[in-house]
């Protein structure tokens, strides 16, 4: 295989979204809206969104002409183009922590930045984790991760408090507390004040993942819905629509310790994702995105709610929030057919965390969506 595990993106593999590659997609040729075409020329009404990356909708008119028009212009140059600080003004003015910006690729990039920010700015090594922050070797204990890395890392769970707390007391002075802070639901009251707290105590920097949240549960993620303001933010996936950027948002005084330190790319402001992400920022000036997909959100997750009840006997449970929910199911294999079954009814499904609603599904989407999977469960219930 030329590519080895199938794919450069783990979680689009065919053994992460269905369990295999037998019968199902795996390889698309187009998307637009919230429709996908494989290679088979079948179309698919799509749930994954690109991994939650697109919460406008695939080939979003206006993100597309603003990418086109920076294409024209050359795509990257050997100076910053205007466009940086245009949209870091932007985003300063929508993300609550937001005085300051550094731009990256990915959001794994951005997540190990800030934590860098945070060391440099504290004068620590250890941080205190909690959720998904991205491949690099800051936050994995994987093959090929130093000993002496992840021994500077701890990891708690989320929506515990004494955890948390027990975490910070015992790992000795640390640079930050990294949270996702919706994490397969909702935080608990007080959970993100109780993380703000424990930070002001300790001294160290509070980060909000935000690279699933911003831009869809609330333009400015968490911290806006929530209240919670965190020393830095980071934001990517939908603050993009598809296109490769990612952030690190803080106060000037934060932020400027990343010149004390070497964070930096090529490519990290190449003009296109920075013209799209423009356009993403003005597009939800203009419309009331985060409202259309609660709206919508809440009727997927309560179609999920009666698909969980049909299934109730194999232990399958709706889990998340409107805006990004799934199925949790007490056995992989069943959770596999489920998704695999969905395909062959149109229907692209991640048979774990998380599925997306986006701004381009359609009442008369989500009802042909719901009916098919209704379908689905019958036929998983009956085979099991």
């Amino acid at each position: 295989m030329t590519i080895p595990g199938f794919t450069s993106t783990g979680s689009k593999r065919p053994d992460a979204l269905f369990g295999s590659t037998s019968g199902n997609p795996v390889r698309c040729v187009r998307t637009n809206g919230c429709r996908v075409w494989d290679e088979e020329g079948r179309e698919y009404l799509d749930l994954v969104m690109a991994l939650g990356s697109v919460a406008l909708g695939y080939g979003h008119p206006d993100v597309n002409a603003s990418a086109e028009r920076a294409i024209r212009d050359g795509v990257v140059g050997p100076l910053p183009h205007v466009l940086e600080r245009e949209v870091a003004e932007l985003l300063a003015a929508v993300i609550p922590c937001a005085e300051s910006v550094r731009f990256l690729k990915t959001g794994a990039e951005a997540a190990a930045a800030a934590v860098r920010v945070a060391r440099v700015y504290t004068g620590r090594e250890h941080v205190v984790t909690c959720g998904y922050h991205g491949w690099l070797d800051w936050c994995q204990v994987d093959n090929g991760v130093p000993r002496d890395i992840t021994r500077l890392r701890r990891e708690v769970p989320f929506n515990d408090a004494v955890a948390l707390q027990r975490a910070v007391d015992d790992f000795g002075p640390i640079a930050a507390i990294v949270l996702e802070p919706v994490h397969e639901g909702e935080p608990d009251p007080g959970w993100l004040s109780l993380a703000r707290d424990v930070a002001d105590r300790a001294g160290a920097v509070l980060i909000f993942d935000e690279i699933k949240t911003a831009f869809r549960i609330a333009v400015g993620g968490a911290a806006e819905r929530y209240g919670i303001l965190p020393d830095l933010s980071v934001v990517g996936k939908a603050f993009g629509n598809g296109f490769p950027i990612a952030a690190v948002c803080g106060s000037k005084d934060l932020m400027n310790a990343a010149n004390r330190t070497w964070i930096s790319s090529t490519l990290a402001t190449e003009h296109m994702s920075l013209g799209a992400a423009k356009a993403v920022i003005e597009t939800y000036e203009r419309e009331d995105v985060v409202g259309v997909i609660l709206s919508r959100g809440r009727r997927l997750i309560a179609g999920l709610e009666d698909v969980a009840g049909q299934l109730s006997e194999h232990g399958v449970e709706a889990r998340g929030i409107p805006q990004m929910c799934f199925l949790n199911f007490a056995d992989s294999d069943k959770a596999a057919m489920f998704a695999s079954r969905a395909a062959a009814k149109g229907v692209l499904f991640k048979r774990d965390a998380y599925n997306f609603v986006s701004f381009a599904h359609s009442d008369a989407d989500l009802s042909e969506i719901l009916a098919r999977l209704e379908e689905v469960a019958e036929e998983v219930r009956r085979l099991c």
